[in-house]
């Protein structure tokens, strides 16, 4: 099943098992050196706004709704759930490398050190690192030259710190990767239409100084009828890929509204803060 978008590209859905239903980028489709899901609504135990796929951690779900679902997630993936490494985000730029020093410490000293954190990366293979969001932008990113993966939560605030830059950055520095063969996947969330915000946030973007003069106006649009300021995070981190050096072909967008497709998808604005998360996550496989 394809879900039609509107702009770049279109997210292929599929069926991990006869329920749960995760989307796909298809330009990674057909590679056989990663896998990547972002998930739907669809395939979990949880019930009303948290119905039924919600992997989120840190959500108000019952505990033992949130643990069930991400077994059900694991299973459909052929992992162990220890395999699943999701961060405990708070709109930060902190970055942490999973390496197998890390993957070697206890669960304790595992889980303090994803407090706080808001982008994941790995070149160590049947790992996903992932990212939950419910209407923030979830953006992977893939080394093929040196076959490292990262998963960055990027909301307004993570947006205006520059952590998809940083984590580019971080990833040359620690692998080494060549940035022309970097692939940058944004995956669904709030769009432009949807994303209206206060005059105060559009001052914001312009004081960063992270986008160019000519291009930083290009991410706002001023709502004739409501005189209220809509923002374009979509635009926003695809050009902060692209001030870094990731190729414009390289860079995949998946233009699907978490607002505008809440049945389908987790929106915090549409449903409220006490509802479920989108998990999305990529991996490298063993060679």
């Amino acid at each position: 099943m394809r879900m039609k978008t509107a702009g770049l590209t279109m997210m292929e859905k599929i069926f991990l098992n006869d329920n749960l239903g995760v989307l796909q980028f298809p330009e990674w489709m057909t590679n056989c050196n990663i896998s990547h899901f972002i998930t739907t609504r669809s395939g979990g135990v949880s019930e009303r706004n948290f119905a039924s796929m919600n992997p989120g951690l840190y959500t108000t779900d019952l505990p033992e709704n949130i643990v069930e679902n991400r077994r059900i997630l694991c299973d459909a993936l052929r992992i162990d759930p220890c395999q699943l490494i999701t961060p405990h985000q708070v709109h930060s730029d902190r970055i942490v490398v999973i390496d197998r020093t890390w993957l070697e410490q206890n669960e304790s000293d595992r889980k303090l050190s994803l407090e706080g954190v808001d982008a994941l990366m790995t070149n160590v293979p049947d790992v996903f690192v992932t990212v939950s969001t419910a209407d923030c932008v979830p953006v992977l990113l893939y080394a093929s030259d040196k076959q490292a993966v990262a998963a960055v939560h990027a909301g307004w605030r993570g947006t205006v710190a520059a952590i998809v830059q940083k984590t580019i950055r971080k990833m040359v520095a620690v692998y080494g990767c060549d940035v022309s063969f970097l692939q940058v996947a944004i995956g669904p969330s709030i769009s432009l239409q949807s994303f209206e915000v206060g005059a105060e946030l559009v001052d914001v973007f312009r004081a960063s100084a992270l986008w160019a003069p000519g291009d930083v106006e290009t991410l706002f649009w001023l709502n004739p009828a409501t005189r209220k300021y809509h923002i374009d995070l979509w635009r926003a981190n695809r050009l902060l890929s692209y001030y870094e050096g990731v190729q414009e072909p390289h860079i995949f967008q998946s233009d699907l509204c978490t607002y505008e497709h809440a049945d389908e998808l987790f929106s915090a604005r549409r449903l409220g803060i006490h509802s479920g998360r989108i998990l999305s996550g990529i991996s490298i496989h063993r060679s």
